[in-house]
């Protein structure tokens, strides 16, 4: 099983994990808060772990334009 992280606003793929490899401790899951937790890791359809950040480039254009983090995409 893999874990992907899906930056959560343009859905780019910004990298794969093999989870075999690495502990939920290595990458820090473990100092997630539950309801950060909940919000942050999900499951696709084949279960995979997938983590949902934010990319650099949705990063910048939400803090050069605030009005952006309103709308699901930066993009839009």
């Amino acid at each position: 099983m893999a874990i992907k992280y899906i930056c959560r606003h343009c859905q780019t793929v910004l990298g794969v994990i093999d989870s075999s490899m690495v502990s939920e401790f290595q990458l820090g899951f473990h100092s997630l808060t539950p309801s950060e937790r909940q919000d942050i890791i999900t499951y696709d359809l084949s279960g995979e772990v997938v983590v949902r950040v934010t990319c650099d480039y949705c990063t910048e254009a939400i803090s050069t334009h605030p009005e952006l983090s309103l709308l699901s995409s930066p993009l839009q």
